[in-house]
């Protein structure tokens, strides 16, 4: 394999971003798989040596092999696509999942692993070397290396087709997303738009060579139309363009529709569910997480509804009474939801956003953020000009210890734009790998799509921004702050999914936090702090509505789980059916006939959360519970913060979730705490 002459052969250092194409991708994959395949032939040979070093810890470092060509290459596809790209990807990651499904029905690997759980010297194993091996046994069997023809060979092929289309899925979200947008060039069509948000549209507008403003489907922009505008179409064009991305509905209907892939993709993981002897594709999805049994989901969750519902029903009818009232909107319609709401929070609290986003400059909040990772865990990020990037925006730190050692670091991609997938996440660049003597450290991609600057003003955040930046930097520091050697059980790998969102979760309670506030939310102006008066209306109104983003969340996690447990191959998906039940069960307002939610919904049609939707509330349970041990200890407090970090953070997937939570609270998770957290206990 010649390095010199493709960049994503080159296994030293960090990505050379800027020197990444398109055709580089398929000729490294393609001799990574032929190198990979050879390799493990030879470890599942009959005559090799069947310990933890010659099995397990070669195919770790044949992983990272693939993974350091791999993982620049899926993350361009997310934040810098082209059509050039996007074709590469597709071709390279079908041939992945094709080697990855061979590799997990490969019965001489299987035997070799199972050969190093049966030695006599197992049990004396670090546990994290224990872990490896018992996650890999499980993966096996999931992957059907327990199948017989013709059923090994029909779920290697599901396993091909999901991959095409979920990929498919996720770029038909984007192209639609992008696709659409309305020029306006007389500003009084904006009205209600405060400046900040007018400003980002103009820069859209300008983006496209065009005066006046460019409304798009762009989260800055849809968030800025449906909080503020006054006029009423307007939200209702933005509504209508938004809620019927890539389906059969809306101004481009029928163009990107995913109707048909979200059939196939539920259908196919059903039937690849079965295959493996489990009941349906929910049922196998709980092999992987906490949760016991479907039931034991569907309770968490409607009991959760019994709580949520009423409250929502009465925050809907003052919103009713309101929108009627004071501004004569007599039929609130979901378009009106967003900017009714803002109009009511600011009555009831005197609060208006454009008041708190001078006192975040991004620049400052993360900062700020720095700052509270420093006084809980004792880690400084230091900032690199050295580093290849693909975007000028795009910044890298290290992670330095306080001993001055570096051992992680973070690429952080903060704005959106154009050929960037909307959302917010965080990625795995590199894991941490004690390979002999070298050590790999932890690198972690995080990704936000906030307003950018302008002309005129730096980029200032809304809150709800601070905590979406506090919550991928929660899942970023369960990468970068594990001190497990072993990739697989390091770090967010391995971990129970439904409890993977419980660091990120449990930081952004530290945005809302007044000592930590005090250090960094200053007016970028003036350099004054955020007032007091200021903050405790931010806290009065943090639990405005919580009943009704509560129904929301349930809504999502029901339809999710409902529809992959209930699956029936004779009626098919039915997706809007198994939707209009579940509003029927747990919703407030029902969005209009022509809504197509589920044909934009990522997460669990191109992510990894299918079946898992719920995990965001499960997990929150546990980090609302685990922020109460910081405030019984004062909030910023290391000594707390050592413990978490040790006790969470550091040990991945080297024991399960729940001990891990119970080692740091002294007791299991109570069920109340999330309630609480969104006051309605």
């Amino acid at each position: 394999m010649d390095t010199s002459t493709n960049p994503l052969l080159d296994p030293n250092g960090l990505p050379a971003f800027s020197a990444i194409r398109p055709e580089h991708v398929e000729p490294a994959i393609d001799a990574l798989i032929a190198e990979q395949r050879a390799a493990i032939d030879a470890i599942a040979a009959p005559d090799a040596v069947r310990d933890f070093d010659h099995v397990i810890l070669a195919q770790e470092r044949l992983d990272q092999t693939l993974s350091h060509a791999w993982s620049p290459v899926s993350h361009l596809h997310s934040v810098a696509d082209t059509p050039a790209l996007r074709k590469a990807h597709g071709a390279a990651e079908e041939k992945l999942t094709d080697h990855g499904i061979e590799v997990g029905q490969n019965r001489e690997l299987y035997a070799a692993v199972q050969a190093v759980a049966d030695r006599p010297d197992f049990s004396g194993l670090p546990i994290a070397g224990r872990a490896a091996v018992e996650h890999a046994l499980r993966d096996f069997r999931l992957s059907g290396v327990a199948l017989d023809e013709p059923a090994r060979t029909r779920f290697r092929e599901i396993g091909v087709a999901l991959s095409k289309l979920t990929t498919e899925f996720s770029n038909a979200v984007l192209d639609a997303s992008e696709a659409w947008h309305m020029h306006i060039t007389d500003e009084r069509d904006l009205a209600g738009i405060p400046a900040s948000g007018r400003a980002v549209l103009r820069e859209y507008a300008r983006e496209m060579k065009l005066d006046g403003y460019l409304v798009t489907l762009k989260q800055p922009s849809v968030q800025a139309v449906l909080t503020y505008a006054e006029k009423r179409e307007l939200r209702e064009a933005v509504y209508y363009a938004y809620q019927t991305r890539a389906s059969d509905q809306g101004p481009d209907k029928g163009k990107f529709d995913n109707s048909e892939r979200i059939e196939q993709i539920v259908a196919l993981r059903h039937e690849a569910a079965q295959l493996l002897g489990f009941a349906n594709a929910a049922e196998e999805s709980l092999a992987t997480k906490m949760a016991a049994s479907p039931q034991v989901v569907l309770d968490f969750l409607r009991d959760l509804a019994a709580r949520a519902k009423p409250v929502a029903k009465k925050e809907l009818e003052e919103l009713r009474h309101f929108a009627s009232e004071q501004l004569k909107i007599d039929n609130l319609e979901p378009w009106d939801v967003g900017f009714a709401a803002e109009r009511l929070r600011q009555q009831k609290y005197a609060l208006d956003e454009e008041q708190i986003k001078p006192y975040f400059p991004a620049s400052a909040a993360i900062d700020g953020l720095f700052m509270v990772v420093e006084r809980l865990y004792g880690v400084r990020f230091v900032p690199r000009d050295d580093v290849d990037t693909w975007h000028k925006d795009v910044k890298y730190y290290d992670v330095v210890n306080a001993d001055g050692s570096v051992f992680a670091g973070a690429y952080l991609d903060m704005y959106a734009r154009s050929g960037k997938r909307g959302g917010a996440w965080m990625d795995v660049c590199a894991s941490r790998f004690r390979d002999g003597e070298h050590l790999q450290l932890p690198i972690a991609f995080l990704t936000c799509n906030f307003p950018p600057p302008t002309a005129d003003t730096p980029a200032l955040l809304t809150h709800d921004d601070v905590l979406t930046l506090f919550h991928e930097f929660g899942h970023g520091l369960h990468h970068m702050l594990t001190e497990v050697d072993i990739p697989s059980v390091g770090g967010i790998d391995g971990v129970e999914w439904d409890a993977v969102e419980l660091p990120s979760q449990f930081m952004e309670n530290f945005a809302w936090d007044r000592q930590a506030l005090r250090e960094f939310a200053r007016h970028y102006e003036t350099g004054e702090p955020l007032p007091d008066d200021l903050y405790d209306r931010m806290v009065a109104a943090r639990h405005f509505h919580a009943g009704l983003f509560l129904v929301r969340q349930l809504e999502f996690g029901l339809f999710d789980f409902r529809l992959h447990l209930e699956y029936d191959p004779e009626r098919g998906a039915r997706p809007l059916d198994v939707l209009e039940q579940v509003r029927h069960e747990v919703a407030v307002m029902h969005p209009p006939a022509w809504q197509r939610f589920p044909h934009a919904f990522t997460h669990i049609f191109a992510g990894g959360y299918s079946a898992g939707y719920y995990s965001y509330l499960w997990a929150e349970v546990l980090s609302a519970d685990a922020f109460e041990a910081f405030e019984e200890a004062g909030v910023l407090d290391r000594a707390t913060g050592e413990r978490f970090r040790r006790e969470v953070l550091a040990v991945g997937a080297t024991r399960p979730a729940l001990a891990s939570f119970t080692a740091f609270r002294g007791r299991g998770p109570e069920p109340d705490a999330l309630l609480k957290s969104y006051g309605l206990a």
